[in-house]
């Protein structure tokens, strides 16, 4: 597996095509059992996944419980990223809170669930409009001091947010939704990130299943975070958008590889400090997904491809109004 460095100023260097874990324990029924997905999470390090995403609030908690106890004997030999930023009650998330003395919490809490001394990556997973930046990159920072936390970075946070932290506290990365059906990125953060010397990580870089080209309708249980995204729950929206997955098969089948390897590709040629964090439970996927590190494009093909994506029409918003309120805009 070829490697990727996030950040200048703060460098971290990760597996190119990392994983995502919140489809282990939320997001996505039918939810595996924890001893599978104990058993899959060592199953991915053997076949050589080495970055591993995941959060207090996933679960909560037992996605951090199986890093845990999947990877605590070949801790020096993996990279994980968690995140803090939510209240979290009785087991479940009631709002946003990063005040100094939750951030703190979360991170001890982290440590002990994932049986280590420190974590690789820690993210504040969205912005808290109550508590300033400041507050969050001085806690952030002794934590660093005490060795508890080496690198940090922020989630779907603004630029002014960006600008204001790495002044404070070099980030090393940034986390967002990037993909061939989501491409906001482009417009203002990856030039910022240039800038500055940070690198993304890319969650759904797959949209959510959409472009593997194995979903066909917008039947979701209720527990399916898609049930609730307008470009899912519309029927209109998903048939809509297949102007954009006949495009992908049919570059797909010109390059030999599957659906899911070109969109892959493609974010690993946008950019050299762009890592995507594609989440699955199935070994053959994740075998199929790190494969993606090995496709390469030609000029002249990275040319075409961007040239014809540029010219598809993308229906539906990813978020509802709920769910697009937590994003700091």
């Amino acid at each position: 597996m070829r490697t990727v460095v996030l950040g200048k100023e703060s460098p971290l260097t990760v597996s190119a095509v990392g994983l995502g874990c919140m489809g282990m324990v939320s997001a996505y029924p039918p939810i595996p059992e924890k001893q599978d997905m104990i058993r899959f999470t060592r199953e991915a390090f053997e076949a050589g996944e080495t970055f591993f995403d995941s959060a207090e609030v996933y679960g909560p908690y037992t996605s951090e419980e199986i890093l845990g106890e999947a990877l605590h004997d070949v801790r020096d030999r993996v990279q994980i990223a968690t995140k803090f930023g939510f209240d979290i009650q009785n087991g479940v998330s009631v709002g946003l809170d990063s005040r100094p003395e939750t951030i703190r919490k979360a991170v001890e809490g982290s440590l002990g669930r994932l049986k280590t001394d420190h974590i690789d990556l820690l993210y504040q997973h969205r912005a808290d409009p109550k508590v300033p930046v400041e507050a969050v990159a001085e806690t952030v920072s002794k934590l660093m001091e005490e060795g508890k936390v080496l690198h940090w970075g922020m989630s779907e946070v603004s630029v002014r947010t960006i600008r204001k932290a790495h002044a404070l506290l070099p980030l090393t990365a940034i986390q967002n939704e990037y993909s061939m059906w989501y491409r906001d990125v482009e417009r203002e953060l990856l030039p910022v990130l240039e800038e500055l010397g940070i690198g993304l990580v890319c969650f759904c870089p797959l949209g959510r299943g959409y472009l593997t080209g194995g979903l066909r309708n917008a039947s979701f249980a209720p527990q399916d975070v898609r049930s609730g995204m307008p470009r899912f729950s519309s029927q209109e929206a998903l048939e809509a958008n297949q102007e954009l997955l006949r495009f992908l098969r049919d570059q797909a089948a010109k390059k030999g590889c599957t659906m899911a390897q070109l969109a892959l590709a493609w974010i690993l040629s946008r950019r050299p400090w762009i890592v995507p964090i594609p989440g699955t439970t199935k070994l053959t996927r994740l075998k199929e997904n790190l494969g993606a590190a090995d496709l390469t494009f030609t000029p002249e093909e990275e040319a075409a491809l961007n040239d014809h994506l540029e010219q598809i029409q993308i229906h539906g918003a990813r978020y509802n109004a709920q769910q697009e309120s937590m994003v700091e805009k």
